[in-house]
Formats: C-alpha cells, structure tokens, sequence
C-alpha cells in the first residue's frame, strides 16, 4: 500500500536579472520608442501601471532588442535563464536542506523561450538530480502556469514520498516589439518583468502543505489573452476586457475551492493574488469583498518587480512567508490568470 504524505513546502528561492526604474525605462528608451501618436497614451499607460521598478536580462537603455530576430532572442534565452534558475533552485533546496541527489521530480514552466534539450534536462544535469529523476516542461499556459506547476509536484511528492522542485522562469524582456500604436502592446510594455522563482516540496505531514489547485477555463474569451510567435520575438494581446471576464468567475472559483474544505474567504490569512495590473487586483478585491489591505503583498510586488509572469505568484507566497510580526498564516489562497481564458487557485494549509 502507497503511504500517501502531505506535499509541504521547504523552500522557496527568487533570482532576478538587475532592476531598472520605470521612470528611467520611460525617460531613456519607451518615450523615444512610442514618439508620435501613441506616446501621450503610452506615458499615461506608464504612470499608472503600478510599477516603479523592473527586472531585464535585457535593459533597452543599453541594448534595443526589438527588431532582432526570434532566433536571436532564443539564443539569449538560453544563455540567460540557464544560470538564473539555476540560482533559485538553489537557493530553495538550501532552505528545505534537500540535496539535488534526493530530487525525484523537476517541473519547469516558462512561456517566453524554447530551447531543446530543454531548460529541465540541462539544469537536472547542472544541478547534479539523479538520472531517474522525472521531468515535466510547462510552456506557453502564461501568467498562471506556476499553480498547475504546483499541482503536479504536489502529486509527485504525495504519491511517490520523494521531494520535487517547481521552477517558473520567464525573460519578458527579450521580447519589446517595434514602434505600434497598438495600446495592447504599450500595456505589455509597461508591465512586464524577469525573474525566476522556485519552490521545493518534501513529504511530510507537518508544515504549510498543498491541499487543493482549482480551475476555471472561459473559453469563449480565448481571444482576449494572446501570445504569438512572430518573426520579431513573442507578442501580446491583451484586452482591455479581461478584468470583466474575471469579475464573473473570481468568486465562485474561490469558494468552490475553500467550501471543499469546510472554509470561507474570511477563513483565509493571506492573498497571494498575481498582479496583472492594477485593475485586476482591485477586480478580485471587489468581487471576494476582501480588506483594504488584503491585497497589499500583491501591490508590492507589482510595484517593487512589476509582473514577472508565472515566478509572480511565487514571489508574492515567499513574501508572505518571510513577513515577521503580524505576518498571515494558513490557509493562504494563491491565484492567477492567463490565456484561455483562465483562472488558476490554490490553498495551501
């Protein structure tokens, strides 16, 4: 019989390419780009993003990357999320005190390069995981991709008894696009973030561990998130409906999940809510009737890292852990959306 264990959480680890203020990415590179019609929009769009500071493998203050080709890109991809998950994997099984020979499973989730062998093989290989360690590639499902990330590592270590890494790494950077007058791309633009975050799962019946991931697909708005690949790098489609679409579906997903466990949204300590933009943190506040500082983590980071796709959610967890004080405990509700269009939950208690 499979003695099934809980899947807790021992570690988390961050690594981020260097910061740039907003205000410096507008002054020195996007007012020049957006020069003509769309720039009163673009520096309205800038101000009001919620970001003050931003991560980039690539900085457009020293090199502009958009007119280089997608294989171009590709190529720095590689180069550049290599060592920067290589990093935090590191870091979080320095936390959890588990070595790279104990790992039995790594999912990596990234949506903004391709690369064969894949960043799983060449960082099993870097980081020294045993050969039969398995490996699960996440690609192209966007900002949420972490919370089926966990998922499925959080099945792994229940079933198997072994400990497993999740590793989200995405280099947004790589892909700013040519002058446009297209207000989805100057909202992209102003978001978007690098970063990598990992978290490493043991068996144990004692800790913070993964109770539930929930979903919720509204495929009749598949068109209002993009993400295609073009000749000049990946580019966006972003509605300005989306915070619509999830207004309709935050609630019910939400406490759906938390009813299967006897719970209710004033049950929860802490909101690990990705921060799209500002107005989908105010959407999701609204609709679950939460504090006026529940959301606070979430705004921070936006602020501080801007949106860094699916190592966001990520990042914001590992800052509520790391609060001292008044800092929530479980049962802690992540959330995140992407294309589909998709809403992703999770409890953790």
């Amino acid at each position: 019989m499979v003695n099934v264990q809980s899947a807790v959480v021992g570690g988390v680890g961050l690594s981020y390419p260097p910061s740039v203020s907003q205000d410096e990415l507008w002054r020195g590179f996007f007012s020049g780009h957006y020069a003509g019609v769309a720039r009163g929009l673009a520096k309205r769009v800038f101000e009001h993003s919620g970001v003050v500071t931003r991560h980039g493998v690539v900085n457009p203050l020293v090199e502009d990357p958009s007119r280089w080709p997608t294989s171009r890109r590709m190529e720095r991809f590689l180069a550049e999320a290599l060592p920067l998950g290589k990093d935090a994997v590191s870091a979080a099984l320095g936390e959890a005190g588990v070595a790279a020979a104990d790992v039995g499973m790594l999912v990596v989730c990234s949506c903004t390069g391709y690369v064969t062998p894949g960043l799983d093989i060449l960082l099993a290989r870097d980081l020294g995981l045993p050969p039969d360690a398995g490996r699960v590639f996440i690609g192209h499902m966007g900002c949420y991709a972490a919370l089926p990330g966990l998922g499925v590592t959080a099945d792994y270590v229940s079933l198997h008894g072994r400990p497993a890494v999740l590793l989200c790494v995405e280099l947004t950077s790589l892909h700013v696009q040519p002058p446009t007058v297209d207000p989805q791309q100057v909202v992209a633009h102003a978001l978007f973030s690098d970063a990598a975050a990992a978290v490493v799962l043991v068996p144990s019946n004692d800790g913070v561990a993964v109770a539930d991931v929930a979903s919720l697909t509204d495929t009749a708005t598949a068109d209002y998130m993009t993400w295609h690949v073009t000749d000049l790098g990946f580019r966006m489609g972003l509605s300005s409906r989306v915070p619509e679409v999830l207004s309709h579906h935050v609630a019910p997903l939400v406490s759906d999940m938390l009813g299967r466990h006897g719970l209710t949204i004033a049950d929860v300590r802490g909101w690990a809510v990705h921060p799209g933009g500002p107005r989908i943190l105010e959407v999701v506040e609204q609709e679950l009737g939460l504090a006026p500082d529940a959301l606070a983590g979430s705004r921070a980071c936006l602020a501080k890292h801007g949106n860094c796709s699916s190592p966001t959610v990520l990042m914001i967890l590992d800052a509520l852990r790391r609060e001292s004080g008044a800092a929530p405990g479980p049962p802690v509700v992540l959330m995140a959306f992407g294309p589909g269009l998709t809403l992703y939950g999770a409890l953790l208690r």
